[in-house]
């Protein structure tokens, strides 16, 4: 059963439910769905040593859905033309209703107000764009789910100052995650304090007779030509993008070189990347997708928790090649399901899979080393060479019974910078050259937060998060559901040892020095062909000089990209840890048996509700919500609510009695909402936050959600905002949940 599978964990069993189960399918019919009737594999599944991505297990076997077997994918950089562009924004929707993720890169548009030859004379720049691609991100709905977007522009380009700024302002480009492709020409310059040009064509530069670009003005524009050059300061750029970051927690910055110089494609002249995918664990050419599976390391380890723990290195090995089998499998039954024809081709060509890992943290804990620690870097270096050594051998053995990919260039592919540093037997090394390889791309470090959570592991190669936190789960069907989750290995440490005092090794992503999580990243990126996606997260304490030194430090550690968030910056975090932990249960007001409360009626899809709102001193307390069952119109008034035990209540008024609030009309939508609004409002969260927080996760205008919302909003107090009215131009002021005019009488909500 699913239960027994997942241990009885109702947050596990709610993601496999609802994202993953087909037409109720009993757990051994998935494992055969999702394996194809490859025993091997299904058994590797049932183990939890490996699984698919969120694509194939919702997808694969499922007759009669247009719905690809890829995460995500990289579409061509559209040429500088306004045709190219909404062709771009065509194919991004063609992909997203897919189900895939895309990432473009917007360096061949010309930069904002360089001449057109339209109407508009000059252009806005690839800026200028970037809201239209976020919007069809946000448009193009995936079962529930938004689509990914990954925006890349190069440091080169001469808009590169205003890309950095586009996150700012928090209402613009939201649905999309922004990086920056940097060279190492341009960090030389950072570190030098030396000037640096930018330039559009970005892939050349002239030399302009009678020109001295040592005496252009800085940050101006130049036409010559067909190019346009600014001569600007490497740092100030560099200084722009950091402080952005601290603040913002984007852009994200992509090594370019190092993503183009280490691979296994790095000396054919024939490819090229053209971006990366939203979460920039796999830059691909034009065209191509990423198929992802993941390893659980969690899972390979003997004896945990004893002096003799250690992995079960043969096991682990079988697993790396019925892994890699499995995936091209997959990638061969799923290239008629491309969103595009320039996808299949990619794919058919270069055949890239993504095999990655999770649960890298929990395996740590197991052995007793310490995340980031001399330790662990030891151990990641064997155990991800063994994977990276078992993946192209197994794809070399697929390469001699069935061929290489298409585009190989066997000789070239042998001497690639990958394949080099594996330092590989020169049996092999012959073998490569004279039969290629399956796979051009094997080999990553993705996210994995819904199966990493669903198999209760640490996700992808990230230390654990917290060891008991809230997640949030966003949807479009106006639902929001938020689980509390405790770590699984800490149940498993205190049941294997009867030790309920945590050891030095049990530690979370807080507790580790940047510069660690760095090292292990560089350890990582040695044995991966691709690119990893890892956060590394500061806290609300730390400084812009730590930003900065964060991104000079993954430079010189010679990583593929690095994303930062600081907690208590402006951009909220999708995962994070509960607000309420940080109280303690002390600084919580203890709820009396009685409270004042509001009654109030709201309508939602034509049905009425009643809420009520209980008050302590004068301010929302908590809230309940039911279908009124009293067959008469109930005006909005003041009553008490009465605790009468820990789960029932009455509310009594002149006007109406009703016991129990009748808790028994609730659905699952309303009861989260006024559980979750009750939990925040007790734990003195403020109420602007609360809504805040739910149009994040819900901008469904119908839903109970936003009903409850304006409720809330009632209790905020009048303040002027910076909005001014569009009539009159006066500001406005925010009274009883709305926007008002108080000079023309203009309200937004009328």
């Amino acid at each position: 059963m699913v239960n027994e599978w997942l241990g009885n964990n109702d947050l596990s069993c709610a993601i496999f439910n609802k994202k993953y189960r087909y037409n109720e399918e009993s757990v051994e019919e998935f494992f055969d769905r999702v394996s194809n009737g490859n025993k091997s594999l299904a058994t590797l599944i049932k183990e939890k040593k490996f699984i698919f991505g969120g694509r194939i297990l919702a997808g694969r076997g499922v007759k009669g859905r247009t719905n690809t077997l890829s995460n995500c994918y990289v579409l061509n950089p559209p040429e500088d033309s306004i045709e190219a562009i909404f062709d771009t924004a065509s194919k991004l929707a063609r992909t997203f209703s897919y189900g895939g993720g895309v990432g473009i890169d917007l360096s061949k548009l010309r930069p904002n107000g360089a001449e057109v030859h339209n109407a508009a004379k000059t252009t806005c720049g690839p800026v200028g764009f970037m809201d239209l691609f976020s919007q069809v991100t946000a448009t193009i709905g995936q079962a529930g789910r938004r689509g990914a977007l990954m925006i890349s522009l190069t440091v080169d380009h001469p808009d590169i100052e205003e890309f950095i700024d586009c996150k700012t302002d928090l209402e613009r480009v939201k649905y999309a995650n922004i990086s920056v492709r940097v060279n190492d020409k341009f960090m030389k310059a950072v570190e030098e304090d030396s000037d640096y040009f930018l330039k559009w064509p970005v892939d050349d530069i002239p030399m302009i007779e009678g020109e001295n670009p040592d005496t252009w003005e800085y940050n101006k524009l130049l036409h010559f030509g067909k190019w346009y050059i600014k001569r600007v300061r490497a740092r100030e750029i560099f200084d722009k993008l950091v402080r952005n970051n601290w603040d913002y927690a984007e852009p994200g910055i992509l090594y370019w070189d190092k993503i183009t110089s280490y691979n296994m494609v790095n000396n054919d002249p024939d490819f090229h990347y053209a971006g990366v995918n939203p979460c920039a664990e796999e830059p691909l050419p034009s065209g191509g997708s990423c198929l992802l599976g993941s390893l659980n390391l969690s899972e390979f380890v003997l004896y945990p928790f004893t002096k003799d723990s250690t992995i079960d290195w043969d096991r682990l090995e079988e697993a790396v090649r019925i892994a890699v089998r499995g995936m091209n499998e997959v990638l061969v039954e799923g290239l008629s399901l491309h969103p595009l024809d320039v996808q299949q081709g990619t794919v058919s060509l270069w055949r890239q899979i993504g095999l990655g890992t999770m649960g890298l943290a929990d395996m740590l804990i197991k052995l007793g080393i310490k995340y980031g620690s001399p330790a662990s870097i030891k151990a990641i270096r064997k155990i991800y060479k063994i994977i990276a050594v078992d993946a192209v051998l197994e794809s070399l053995d697929m390469a001699k019974e069935k061929g290489a990919y298409p585009h190989c260039n066997s000789e070239l592919l042998a001497q690639s910078s990958f394949i080099q540093y594996l330092e590989l037997p020169e049996e092999v090394i012959e073998d490569i050259k004279k039969y290629g390889l399956y796979n051009s791309q094997l080999l990553t470090c993705a996210p994995t937060g819904s199966i990493g959570t669903m198999l209760q592991t640490s996700t992808g190669v990230e230390p654990n998060f917290a060891l008991k936190y809230t997640r949030k789960t966003q949807s479009l069907e106006g639902k929001d559901v938020y689980f509390e989750v405790n770590a699984k290995i800490v149940d498993e440490y205190i049941n294997a040892t009867g030790n309920e005092q945590l050891p030095e090794y049990f530690v979370t992503s807080a507790d580790i020095n940047p510069k660690d999580r760095i090292k292990v990243q560089a350890e990582l990126q040695k044995w991966i062909d691709a690119s990893i996606s890892s956060t590394i997260n500061l806290p609300k304490e730390a400084t812009i000089e730590d930003v900065r030194t964060v991104y000079m430090n993954a430079w010189k550690e010679g990583l593929k990209g690095v994303t930062i968030y600081r907690s208590g910056c402006k951009r909220e975090a999708v995962l994070s840890v509960s607000s309420i932990e940080s109280h303690s249960e002390r600084s919580t007001p203890k709820r009396p048996k009685e409270l004042e409360a509001d009654l109030h009626t709201i309508k939602v899809k034509g049905e009425q509700f009643i809420v009520l709102v209980g008050l302590l001193n004068g301010k929302p307390y908590e809230t309940f919500a039911f279908r009124p069952n009293l067959g008469i119109a109930i005006a909005p008034h003041k009553g008490i609510i009465t605790k009468k035990s820990k789960m029932h209540y009455d509310f009594k008024s002149d006007i109406v009695h009703i016991t129990e609030l009748e808790l028994a009309n609730e659905n699952i939508e309303e009861k989260a909402a006024t559980l979750y609004s009750s939990m925040l409002l007790r734990h003195g969260v403020d109420i602007k936050y609360i809504i805040k927080t739910a149009k994040k996760v819900n901008d469904n205008i119908a839903s109970f959600s936003a009903a409850l919302c304006r409720v809330l909003s009632k209790y905020i107090p009048d303040e002027v905002t910076s909005d001014k009215c569009p009539d009159c131009g006066a500001n406005l002021v925010r009274q009883e949940g709305c926007n008002h005019c108080p000079s023309c009488g203009y309200s937004r909500c009328n």
